[in-house]
């Protein structure tokens, strides 16, 4: 018997359980995106940004306030509809809801295949995407957190190793360079002194072995996803079992609805 039959047969209704575990899924949905948007925004104000949109396109490299910004209003968006459109039993909302995450699922697997068939081409746009930013390094403070943060978690410098930061206006080795940071590198590269916790001295004319990290970080990022691609499938498996738990229960919902309307 298929679903609609029983929903007749017994009487239909909205199942309570059904909208307010979609409802509760998505309020959390919601506020997290708010979050990120906020939090998003709030980078931009402090760096001026909302006051002059123009400046959104002069940084050369990349703004990681974007990712806030794109995620969170994203997720704001459909759990708004989600929470709406369950509580108010729209069906409109509802299904916009579950097409617009069935596409973000659709292009996430997508993007997973066409990652593992074309590697050689990732691997070439990731090491373009790292030695741009590493010429922007300068131009945004948040670029400059998110690369420091890579290089010391990754213990790796630039894309492929130290002479990478020749690329950089501040770092480049030329004589004509009258920047103090000449022939070095950023902190973030240097070895850090277990004895003292600080920082050595950072130049890439001393010696590389024992003063700054010589590994690339494409290839230390390569190695780290070996080293944890249990870890790595298992949230990507978990965040795909959430999308479609939440499309299951939109769709569940948008079922019960149209069987009750059909009832009147």
């Amino acid at each position: 018997m298929s679903r609609k039959e029983h929903l007749k047969l017994k009487g239909a209704e909205v199942s309570c359980c059904v909208k307010y575990l979609l409802f509760g899924f998505n309020i959390v949905f919601w506020l997290l995106g708010a979050a990120f948007l906020g939090i998003g925004l709030w980078a931009w104000a402090e760096k001026g940004v909302l006051s002059n949109i123009s400046s959104i396109t002069d940084l050369g490299g990349f703004d990681p306030v974007w990712l806030f910004i794109v995620v969170g209003g994203v997720m704001f968006i459909l759990g708004f509809a989600g929470c709406i459109g369950a509580l108010r039993e729209n069906t409109v909302l509802l299904k916009f809801f579950s097409v617009f995450l069935g596409l973000i699922f659709f292009l996430e697997l997508t993007a997973g295949i066409l990652a593992f068939v074309f590697k050689d081409w990732i691997k070439d746009q990731l090491n373009f995407f790292i030695n741009n930013n590493v010429k922007a390094y300068r131009d945004d403070i948040d670029l400059q957190n998110l690369i420091d943060f890579a290089q010391e978690y990754w213990l790796c410098c630039g894309a492929h190793g130290p002479n990478d930061w020749n690329q950089n206006i501040y770092f480049n080795c030329t004589e004509l360079n009258p920047s103090r940071e000449r022939c070095g590198v950023p902190f973030s590269c240097c070895i850090k002194d277990p004895a003292v916790r600080t920082r050595v001295q950072c130049d890439v004319e001393l010696d590389q072995q024992r003063y700054i990290y010589t590994k690339g970080c494409v290839g230390q990022f390569e190695k780290w996803l070996q080293d944890n691609l249990i870890v790595v499938a298992g949230v990507f498996v978990g965040i795909a079992l959430l999308q479609i738990f939440g499309i299951c229960l939109a769709q569940n919902l948008v079922s019960d609805i149209k069987a009750v309307k059909a009832n009147w």
